[in-house]
């Protein structure tokens, strides 16, 4: 597998809360220039991300995020927000609270609220894998297929560990059929992102690639 194989299944990411709009010009011209999935920003700059690019480059955000418990309709208002300014993909993340009350019900509502919001552009929902126990992974991958989302994603980034191995082949193990995986978090190499790729990852949410090139690039002096 080469490097490119790669880059074409990254959501290139910055979602630091002092990102100005020059570093997020920086992640778009490096994921159009590196063929990446997608470039996953905050909402306030998808608008100005989405007119930048011209159509050339999926635009991704992130609704209720970090923490998830927001309220419903706020996410679900979020998430129109995002799409009328161009955003072309949308991660959400669940309330982890009802998943810990078993309040399974709302958590598969609140889901099938924001995909239908969504408006036929993919959905990938944030279980931040790091909170839960192996039977709350399980459940929440019955959760997300039903709910009808595109993808289940591991993690935020922003909690106390990101993507690991083991979670990566659980969730594949036990997702329904049509419904991918999403790794993101500590993902810091090719050998690492081609593991998550083997084990089932058919998205990685990550920045640390794109740098990896760029400073190969300058290594050898283009």
């Amino acid at each position: 597998m080469n490097t490119s194989d790669v880059l074409k299944i990254v959501d290139h990411t910055l979602l630091a809360q002092t990102a100005t709009w020059a570093e997020i010009r920086e992640i778009l011209d490096d994921a159009m220039k590196f063929q990446t999935a997608s470039a996953c920003i905050p909402a306030a700059y998808v608008k100005q991300a989405a007119e930048y690019v011209e159509g050339k480059l999926p635009i991704c955000t992130v609704i209720g995020f970090p923490n998830g418990y927001s309220t419903t309709a706020t996410k679900v208002f979020e998430t129109r927000d995002a799409i009328a300014n161009g955003a072309s993909e949308i991660d959400m993340v669940i309330n982890i609270g009802f998943l810990k009350d078993g309040r399974y019900d709302e958590v598969e509502e609140e889901i099938r609220r924001i995909h239908e919001a969504c408006e036929g552009k993919i959905l990938k929902v944030i279980i931040e894998t790091c909170l839960l126990t192996e039977e709350e992974k399980i459940k929440m991958c019955e959760i997300v297929t039903r709910a009808g989302a595109e993808f289940i994603k591991t993690s935020t980034g922003f909690s106390k560990a990101g993507a690991t191995f083991e979670d990566v082949k659980l969730m594949k193990e036990h997702v329904g059929k049509g419904v991918r995986v999403k790794a993101a978090g500590g993902i810091s190499s090719f050998a690492d992102a081609e593991e998550f790729m083997r084990l089932g990852a058919d998205r990685l949410g990550t920045s640390r690639l794109v740098k990896i090139m760029k400073q190969t690039d300058q290594g050898s002096g283009y």
